[in-house]
């Protein structure tokens, strides 16, 4: 169930994220609002995870995967430009959150 807390962090934080970006600064209050409730869940759900998961490895895995998930809606909702530095980044993060991942298992 730990698991789905994390995924369900993940994807609220993102939502949040998308709201912030849409809420134009404040200035729309529908996604200014919604970007308030989906922190709000989002770090609601964290601390439930780290009754089971390493803080290392949950944070790693929140963070690392947020980002990579905001950084490709960015790409595909808000058409932010995907250079060949940004994907070099992102494989980056998604390695470190494995390699972080697999560190945390047990031997």
């Amino acid at each position: 169930m730990h698991w789905i807390f994390l995924i369900l962090a993940i994807l609220s934080e993102v939502a949040g994220t998308v709201c912030m970006k849409l809420s134009s600064g404040f200035t729309k209050p529908i996604p200014s609002i919604l970007m308030w409730v989906f922190y709000a869940v989002c770090f609601s759900l964290l601390p439930l995870t780290l009754k089971k998961i390493d803080v290392s490895v949950a944070y790693a895995i929140w963070s690392g995967v947020g980002t990579a998930l905001i950084a490709t809606v960015g790409v595909l909702y808000f058409r932010e430009p995907l250079t060949p530095l940004r994907v070099i980044g992102l494989l980056a993060i998604v390695a470190g959150v494995v390699a972080l991942n697999l560190a945390g298992q047990p031997r």
